[in-house]
């Protein structure tokens, strides 16, 4: 198996199940009356991130993890999304940016260093095996989990064949 097919696959499941599970939960909350930022602000915690931030962190950590595994300019993405629709179009744009790396640009990723940003004024490196298997795919399935619980625990009638993008 090619390190792309390790990693290209992997996160484009994941996007577009966040994409479905984003649509019955519109779809939820206009069948319940459920003003939709309510739910997108909705958190587990008071300290954790809200459903929100957790779509954004998952669209970053696949766009910044191809990027640095390929030596590829990370780019920018401001966290401006505030409705569903606005959520879905940077899934989509994920998806499409995830979905142009070819196999080539992945060939020797897995032994480069990967350095990216880890704190506060703080670098890490990592070979890119590490840094996808020990950073990058825990911190995106973290994420893409979190989203899923949220949306769970809201009544959004979804289950684990959503969250792994099963029809």
């Amino acid at each position: 198996m090619s390190f792309h097919d390790a990693v290209v696959p992997a996160y484009l499941q994941m996007l577009n199940s966040m994409t479905g599970l984003l649509a019955k939960a519109e779809a939820h909350c206009t069948a319940k009356k459920i003003d939709p930022a309510v739910l997108l602000g909705s958190r587990l915690f008071p300290d954790m991130l809200p459903l929100s931030k957790q779509i954004q962190l998952v669209s970053d950590f696949a766009t910044k993890g191809c990027a640095r595994l390929t030596h590829s300019e990370v780019p920018s993405n401001p966290d401006t999304e505030k409705t569903f629709e606005e959520l879905k179009q940077r899934l989509a744009r994920t998806i499409d940016y995830v979905k142009s790396f070819k196999p080539e640009q992945f060939e020797g990723a897995e032994a480069k260093d990967v350095t990216f940003p880890s704190g506060p004024n703080k670098t890490t490196t990592m070979k890119g095996q590490e840094f996808l298997s020990a950073f990058s795919l825990p911190n995106f399935y973290f994420h893409a989990a979190t989203a899923h619980g949220l949306l769970r625990h809201a009544g959004v009638e979804i289950g684990k064949r959503d969250f792994l993008g099963a029809n």
